[in-house]
């Protein structure tokens, strides 16, 4: 393993994974639960969980929110606004303004 700071950790799932941060998620459990369609399927895994966090599953509920708040949750970036603009404008719905 070298000289990383990387240490064996277990999930409640039983699953054996290394990590260097403080990071609680297991990326064995992440990988699973990944969805295969829609909208949270185009979006890295910190996004997902930050909509999910804030009950946000469908487009209909992200639509009830501004870009500036969406961008305030942790696990948002930028390079996730353009996946939910296009997804919400090929419904036909936008940000709240």
């Amino acid at each position: 393993m070298g000289s990383s700071n990387r240490s064996l950790r277990i999930c409640s799932n039983g699953h054996n994974y290394y990590k260097s941060s403080d990071c609680p998620s297991c990326p064995i459990c992440e990988k699973e639960r990944e969805p295969d369609k829609g909208f949270l399927s185009k979006l890295s895994a910190p996004a997902r969980r930050a909509l999910e966090h804030h009950g946000i599953g469908t487009l209909q509920q992200l639509s009830m929110f501004s870009e500036k708040e969406i961008l305030q949750f942790h696990g948002i970036g930028p390079a996730s606004l353009p996946i939910l603009r296009n997804s919400l404008e090929e419904i036909g719905l936008v940000f709240k303004p």
